[in-house]
């Protein structure tokens, strides 16, 4: 009898502690992916009353939560491919970053059991059977007291379609959806109603940062952000000696891309514009259309110019270029230059800042040359991987970088160097000096306003 009733205890205990292990994200393998799988989709739920283990959401008994307020806003956060069954590497800080930015039920849609394969196209087929289970528990949360203005869903791959979908059930009444790099292959020719749009939701927001190869190229959202032109991301391999990262590291700089704007170590700027190209040549940095704000900015917060972009009426494209590390942020300068050479001249310039105590910081040389003509204003977009806050020389280097024939110089008239992230800061000037080919002049620059003192 004793024996009989330790042994009853023994499976009590067992259980209780079964029941007490948190639910997590499905951890498979390759061969998983190998053999395929069966779809399963489980959600789990974080909040800042659990932010450290997960509640399994149960899908046609919303009551039964112990967690999730439906008076709150609530973000759900769906993968996309997985062939080799592993959680996504990115999926810890997406947690820990958006529930320490919002008291919100943050619900990880788990789909990796449908998305594990190395068939890509069955999980593209699987993407509209996990949104209508998305729908099936929404429409839950809407009896209980949740309303669709307070729903955002951010999709990354073949999730931001995902996210779509469920947008579509709710003919375009969803608060927002985040498309981080929404997937190219099989969606690319598509109508609208196959795939992730700007209908879909009140407020659609796409970063492209793979559009060569995996990404989407064309706008899907109410904006639509390039990063540095939407294909080679810096940092990222650009041969397949690089390795598994070759392949994926475009690809996955949208979402972190998106997690840097949540740890507000700075703000990501973007301009909108209609190309790349008229972007690097300085066309696009004055945002006059988003008066009183200013440009707009990249990730979680990009939703606060959600009226001025609906007001548009129109997809609007914006771009930007990053560093090649965490947090990303470029601190952009408009340099604006006046030359008097009576011959066209064509070449780049480099440019250099240093502060007063000797720190410095160098741009990138522009992929596109700049045409030089007598009296013309050129404006050419520079970025630095610092923030030089005040300046007391600037580097400038010409260069046509052809390796043969004479050397050219450039006479200048006019320079003015402007801060587009500090716009408040004083423009610097420089007036009438000559560039030779390949020669690095500095200068101490004056402010604009002291001209002819």
């Amino acid at each position: 009898m004793l024996k009989l009733c330790f042994f009853i205890c023994l499976i009590y205990w067992v259980k209780s502690d079964e029941e007490k292990k948190c639910p997590e994200f499905t951890d498979l393998n390759i061969g998983n992916a190998l053999s395929g799988t069966e779809l399963r989709v489980q959600l789990l739920l974080y909040t800042t009353d659990n932010p450290d283990c997960s509640e399994r959401l149960i899908e046609h008994n919303v009551t039964a939560s112990e967690y999730l307020n439906t008076a709150k806003k609530t973000v759900f956060v769906i993968h996309g491919f997985r062939p080799t069954g592993s959680p996504p590497a990115w999926l810890g800080d997406m947690k820990e970053l958006l529930l320490s930015s919002d008291d919100i039920n943050l619900i990880i849609v788990d789909w990796n059991r449908g998305a594990t394969t190395v068939n890509y196209l069955t999980a593209v087929e699987n993407c509209r059977k996990v949104a209508e289970i998305l729908k099936n528990y929404v429409d839950q949360m809407l009896v209980h007291g949740a309303s669709l203005d307070s729903i955002h869903m951010i999709g990354v791959s073949l999730g931001a379609h995902v996210a779509g979908f469920v947008g579509q059930k709710y003919n375009g009444k969803l608060g927002r959806i985040t498309g981080l790099d929404p997937a190219g292959p099989s969606f690319t020719h598509e109508p609208p109603e196959g795939r992730l749009d700007r209908t879909d939701a009140q407020f659609v927001d796409v970063i492209h940062s793979d559009t060569d190869a995996l990404g989407f190229k064309k706008p899907l959202g109410t904006i639509d952000f390039y990063a540095n032109g939407g294909t080679d991301q810096p940092g990222c391999p650009k041969t397949v000696f690089g390795g598994i990262q070759y392949f994926k590291c475009d690809h996955q700089r949208a979402v972190f891309l998106f997690l840097s704007s949540l740890k507000r170590k700075c703000d990501i700027i973007t301009y909108p514009c209609n190309s790349y190209l008229d972007y690097k040549r300085g066309k696009c940095v004055d945002c006059n259309a988003f008066q009183p704000m200013s440009c707009p900015v990249l990730g979680y917060h990009a939703d606060r110019w959600k009226k001025w972009l609906i007001a548009n009426n129109s997809p609007t494209k914006a771009y930007f270029d990053t560093s090649d590390q965490d947090p990303f942020c470029m601190y952009n300068y408009l340099l604006d230059i006046t030359t008097w050479n009576k011959s066209i001249r064509r070449g780049f310039i480099r440019v250099k800042i240093t502060d007063y105590a000797g720190n410095t910081a160098e741009s990138e040389m522009n992929s596109e040359a700049s045409t030089f003509q007598q009296y013309k204003r050129v404006r050419i977009l520079t970025g630095f991987y610092q923030d030089i806050e005040k300046i007391s020389k600037i580097s400038l280097t010409f260069s046509t970088k052809t390796l043969i024939g004479p050397k050219h110089k450039l006479r200048i008239l006019q320079m003015t160097l402007k801060s587009l992230n500090n716009p408040e800061r004083l423009q610097l000037c420089r007036y009438d000096f000559v560039l030779m080919e390949n020669t690095e002049l500095t200068f101490k620059p004056i402010p604009c306003s002291e001209k002819g003192t």
